[in-house]
């Protein structure tokens, strides 16, 4: 995954995936069933799946279908005959619940989490201590009666303030105050280093935003018009609930104000590129560039109303978009922020809101059947918000250093690998090998935990105060974040935590980053056969590796700093390249009249093929010239595409798929182990995949890129 911050619809997939967002300005999130462990904390019981169990080597070879051909689908053949006991083990009242190798990392390391949060809340801890404050969170949490007692009134505030706003200049005011609580903003603020400033200073960056559904896509594509006629509904029944006045008919006038901003919005593919996303300018130019949107006063609502420069993303959009507002009545822009405080509250208030929420969010969007126990998401917003207080305790009970030295040594592997990889391309020059050389030697690998964490003193946690809590802990990121405006990066930053199952690439540090999550089966384990671990942990790495001369990523020199260090006959050449990859991705059917978009996972699908490579190259070299044993009747090269194939196991429902094609920079899990593959020589050596086979390429037309 490329590590770069960006709110709005990639920040919603960031909490629907990996349980959790980097910002903590996220929606509720549900744990994945598989079997059912409790474990009690305070008296409530959370249910958390049991831990795989891999086998001898490091596989469940009870998953291999041998009635499919592994050169018509690797990704069936490696799992396929698991997939119906996958669906029979992850039903819960006859519904199906999605389900993937990465919610067995997410539930093992949430049940660590989840005892650490017993233990803090058995403890007697002082309530400025970081134990006495992930008590307190989940104390508020899961105090019931109060929140039935309570009912709307936490938020009551937000929306007089709401109702009393009687001019844009209000509602601009309200926009950027929502950087610290709740609410919604018509453009998202976030500070970020400043790609094109050799210094490396942080620099605030502002971005398209105010939709409420997950992509532009579900306004505007006729397949999602159910999903937009249930958003009204759901509109209409918050402001309902909520007590603003006619309710329908404002339900209406706020899809029609989304619908303008969506038609106004870059795509998703768009906003991928770096180059088009970079327009640096002073507050006063934004002024001029967008006139009718009160910038300044959106600015200092959000408590940057001092700064020099912004660093502007989806930039010809911005005078649209100040129009849109400038165009539309202030009613109308007061319902719709007022929808969006109820919306991002709703789960910290009575059940009524909770289940009016998760009836269209999880159920309606994503084909959801029931919501996670109370217990469950206390535990997940205490790690949301307490994420590092918590990491160091899950870092002190999971992580030994012999686990990080050993992978710091797998991943120096892993660089020589690439370094080799790139050395003996054909079709670079010179000029642009050394630049490319350059950058790999500055690569950094940060694994496992970090070495500075976050200090949570200045922010106040009340176990009677949940909404509040959360306020604050909003207030608390972005005051941490605006505190670095004008400094200068910070190469040791972490946009994880380590109980986060999820590796990634800073472009802007060019580093990356392994939390302890990761590692653990089936992508990496001690005792396993070292070539499932290169398939799995390695090709991992390899692929954050790669991420850093994927079609974006090679746009930032070794520095981390936005700039062309290619030559010209080099990038056309890579271009062409590209295109050859997108163009099989594009092929590819997600669903009926459904496909992949080559272009928008065209990052992730280079990263993807590059990883496996690079991976497969450290292996063979770690065999110092020796012979790969055949363990379990596999040779050493199938265990390590099976070791591939196996961490994307996955069961999704309709609506889960059919929102990730449209919003996920990924494409989906089967494409991810067959995509690949069928560009790689060793692949079609391992299992004789012949002419004839599904998968086959000829040589002469399979990708080459690193």
């Amino acid at each position: 995954m490329n590590d770069s911050k960006h709110h709005g619809a990639k920040a919603q997939l960031w909490w629907l995936r990996f349980g959790g967002m980097p910002d903590g300005r996220r929606r509720a999130v549900r744990l994945a069933a598989a079997g059912l462990v409790v474990l009690l904390l305070g008296g409530l019981v959370v249910w958390l799946p049991q831990p795989a169990v891999y086998g001898r080597w490091g596989f469940d070879t009870s998953t291999i279908d041998p009635a499919v051909r592994p050169g018509d689908s690797f990704f069936d053949h490696a799992n396929g005959a698991g997939a119906a006991g996958y669906i029979d083990d992850r039903r819960v009242g006859g519904k199906l619940k999605p389900w993937d190798i990465r919610s067995t990392l997410r539930n093992n390391s949430l049940r660590i989490v989840a005892d650490i949060v017993a233990k803090a809340s058995r403890s007697n801890a002082a309530p400025d201590t970081d134990t006495g404050k992930i008590a307190a969170l989940y104390r508020a949490f899961v105090d019931q009666d109060r929140r039935e007692r309570l009912d709307l009134a936490p938020i009551a505030g937000e929306l007089a303030e709401v109702r009393n706003a009687a001019t844009r200049a209000d509602i601009a005011i309200l926009m950027g105050r929502s950087m610290r609580g709740f609410g919604i903003g018509l453009f998202d603020m976030s500070v970020d280093p400043d790609e094109r400033d050799p210094g490396r200073r942080y620099a605030l960056h502002v971005g398209q935003a105010g939709l409420g559904l997950p992509d532009r896509d579900y306004y505007l594509g006729s397949s999602f018009a159910d999903k937009k006629a249930a958003y009204r509904d759901y509109i209409a029944r918050l402001l309902e609930m909520a007590g603003w006045a006619d309710a329908g008919q404002r339900a209406d006038e706020i899809v029609a104000f989304e619908t303008r901003i969506a038609e106004t919005s870059w795509s998703e593919t768009e906003s991928r590129d770096r180059d088009l996303t970079y327009n640096r300018m002073t507050p006063a130019d934004l002024d001029a560039l967008a006139p009718g949107f009160p910038w300044p006063a959106w600015l200092d609502a959000g408590s940057v109303g001092g700064v020099r420069v912004v660093v502007l993303r989806e930039k010809s959009a911005f005078p649209r978009l100040a129009q849109i507002f400038a165009d539309t009545p202030v009613a109308t822009l007061q319902a719709w922020q007022a929808f969006h405080v109820v919306d991002g509250a709703a789960q910290y208030l009575s059940d009524r809101f909770v289940n009016a929420q998760f009836d269209f969010q999880k159920r309606t969007l994503l084909g959801r059947s029931q919501n996670s126990p109370a217990g469950e998401r206390a535990v997940l917003l205490v790690n949301d918000l307490l994420g590092d207080a918590v990491g160091r305790e899950y870092v002190a009970v999971t992580f030994s250093s012999d686990t990080r030295s050993t992978v710091e040594a797998l991943a120096g592997l892993l660089k020589q690998a690439m370094r080799e990889r790139i050395e003996n391309l054909s079709w670079m020059t010179p000029a642009t090998k050394a630049r490319a050389l350059e950058k790999l030697d500055d690569l950094r690998f940060k694994i496992g935990y970090p070495d500075k964490w976050r200090d949570y003193a200045a922010l106040t946690i009340d176990p009677k105060d949940l909404v509040g809590n959360v306020r604050r802990a909003s207030a608390f990121r972005w005051s941490s974040e605006i505190a670095t405006l004008d400094k200068p990066a910070d190469p040791l930053a972490w946009t994880r935590t380590p109980q986060t199952p999820q590796a990634g690439y800073n472009p802007t540090l060019n580093a990356i980053t392994v939390p302890a999550a990761t590692l653990q089966p089936p992508f990496f384990d001690p005792n396993a056969d070292p070539a499932i671990n290169y398939g799995a942990i390695g090709a991992t790495i390899g692929h954050e590796i790669t991420h850093a001369f994927d079609d974006q990523g090679r746009k930032f020199d070794s520095h981390g700093t936005l700039v062309d260090w290619w030559q010209p006959q080099d990038n056309a050449r890579f271009l062409e390249e590209a295109a050859r990859l997108r163009a099989q991705y594009d092929a590819y059917e997600a669903a009926p009249g459904l496909n992949v978009n080559g272009a928008l996972t065209m990052g992730e699908n280079i990263a993807d093929l590059g990883g496996v490579l690079v991976a497969l190259d450290a292996w063979r070299a770690s065999l110092n010239g020796a012979a790969a044993p055949v363990l379990g009747g596999f040779t050493g090269e199938q265990r390590f595409f099976l070791g591939w194939a196996q961490i994307w196991r996955t069961k999704q429902t309709p609506d889960l798929l059919k929102f990730l094609v449209t919003s996920d920079v990924h494409a989906p899990v089967r494409f991810r182990v067959d995509g690949p593959l069928r560009n790689i020589d060793a692949w079609y050596d391992a299992y004789g995949v012949k002419p004839g086979d599904r998968l086959y390429l000829p040589p002469e037309q399979r990708v080459r890129i690193w």
